[in-house]
């Protein structure tokens, strides 16, 4: 009787626990707070601890045969090693391996001397000599805090003034605390950002699908930085050729560079990437577990069975895996709360989800995805609870069908002041569109 515990409270949690209940050799997932969507969905089951110390409590007295973790504080908090000193298994990278994501300064440090392609930057604690730089280098530049800072600490400054004021907030005037210490400053590339998530063993590297993230609260890609407003999957801005020179030139020389620091990474590795106009693909970030919302769509084209990749990524055998994905494309739309990102209003009630949550049972060409959601005190409300609320994720033929099947469905829910971006996989689209055309007019 198999039984996994799932570390988290958010969409991407809730696809991952999702997924793996799906296969036949798991009995139950606990999901470690989770959210409204985990408790309701079969086989799933949330449990209130937080607390490193707890969740080993837990996995030991359920007899926990794998922990996957979700986010990235407890990745930082050094929860993987927690669990390997108590002989748990555990997916996910160690808190030295974390330090990619935890640590701008050591991930840009990394790169350089893994002649892993990024951004050229300099990193600052004085302020002066930051607003010195500024006016030495000039915008459009882009300002990052060093630390973790919930998908707030990065500023793309289009002037110099923007800049400054950037600086000013997190150097001196500390809005995000311990995370802004120090600062990085880079040069600001022009391109497309898109996603490139794999799992790896320490040694091998599994792909899985290409997918592009929205992190601009509105359309256009206007209004300030989120944690995702919605994301779609596979790309079209990711090539046969390209994809073979992403893994080439950047996710087996990060492998192989920790390795041969004597740092073994096991678990998801996520690097953004801007794929430069020439269609060369540089690093904006790496996070050491699976992206939200990308895990979403991700998730939903995912035929292969989830535990049994783990699996192989826990004995070193992931070379012997394989994955097979539907052909369709999955797109995801986040609903967020009124507020979001500065102050997410929170126990507004959402209506017109039960009957979706119903009708997905039987219908696998969309699931809703929840992140900030709780049940209400009578058990049948359903209440906002954080930022991003649901992530609304369809399959269509194309990014245009995807898209409009998944904004077909999330009209019918609604909770006060909800946001939604309306342009999600427009990007896409238009790309598509303009390939077609060419194509066209070489025959």
């Amino acid at each position: 009787m198999i039984q996994l515990l799932v570390i988290g409270s958010g969409g991407r949690e809730h696809a991952l626990a999702w997924k793996l209940s799906q296969s036949p050799r798991v009995h139950r997932i606990y999901v470690a707070p989770g959210n409204a969507g985990t408790a309701l969905e079969p086989k799933l089951q949330n449990v209130p601890f937080s607390e490193i110390a707890e969740l080993i409590e837990f996995a030991q007295k359920e007899h926990i045969a794998i922990t996957i973790v979700g986010p990235e504080v407890p990745l930082a908090a050094g929860i993987v090693d927690a669990f390997q000193a108590a002989n748990l298994k555990i997916f996910g990278p160690t808190q030295q391996a974390a330090r990619l994501e935890t640590s701008k300064i050591f991930a840009k440090e990394f790169m350089l001397r893994h002649n892993i392609p990024t951004a050229s930057y300099q990193s600052f604690n004085d302020p002066v000599l930051a607003h010195q730089y500024i006016e030495q280098k000039s915008a459009p530049l882009v300002i990052k805090a060093d630390g973790l800072a919930a998908g707030k600490g990065v500023v793309v400054a289009l002037t110099n003034e923007q800049a400054h004021t950037a600086v000013n907030t997190i150097l001196v005037e500390k809005h995000l605390g311990g995370a802004g210490n120090e600062i990085v400053i880079e040069e600001f590339l022009e391109g497309i950002e898109v996603s490139f998530i794999v799992m790896t063993d320490g040694k091998h590297i599994l792909p899985l699908a290409t997918s592009q993230d929205h992190k601009r609260l509105c359309d256009n890609n206007l209004g300030p930085n989120t944690g995702g407003m919605g994301a779609y999957s596979p790309t079209p801005f990711v090539s046969p050729d390209l994809h073979a020179k992403i893994i080439r030139d950047i996710i087996h020389p990060v492998i192989s560079g920790l390795h041969a620091e004597g740092i073994n990474y096991c678990g998801f590795l996520y690097a953004g990437l801007i794929i430069t106009p020439n269609d060369q693909a540089k690093v904006l970030e790496f996070n050491c577990r699976m992206g939200d919302p990308e895990t979403q769509p991700i998730m939903l084209r995912l035929k292969s069975d989830l535990f049994q990749l783990i699996e192989h990524a826990i004995h070193g055998t992931l070379n012997k895996a394989t994955i097979d994905w539907d052909r369709r494309t999955a797109l995801g739309i986040v609903m967020a709360a009124h507020g979001y990102p500065e102050n997410p209003r929170k126990n507004d009630a959402i209506t017109g989800l039960s009957e979706l949550m119903q009708e997905q049972a039987n219908n696998h060409d969309f699931h809703i995805f929840h992140s900030g959601t709780h049940v209400g005190e009578d058990e049948h409300s359903l209440l906002t609870s954080g930022g991003r609320v649901l992530c609304v994720t369809a399959l269509g033929e194309n990014i245009k069908h995807a898209q409009q099947n998944a904004y077909k469905l999330m009209e019918n829910i609604h909770f006060p002041g909800s946001q939604a971006r309306n342009d999600i996989g427009a990007q896409g689209i238009e790309y598509q569109k303009h390939t077609n055309n060419l194509r066209a007019e070489s025959q």
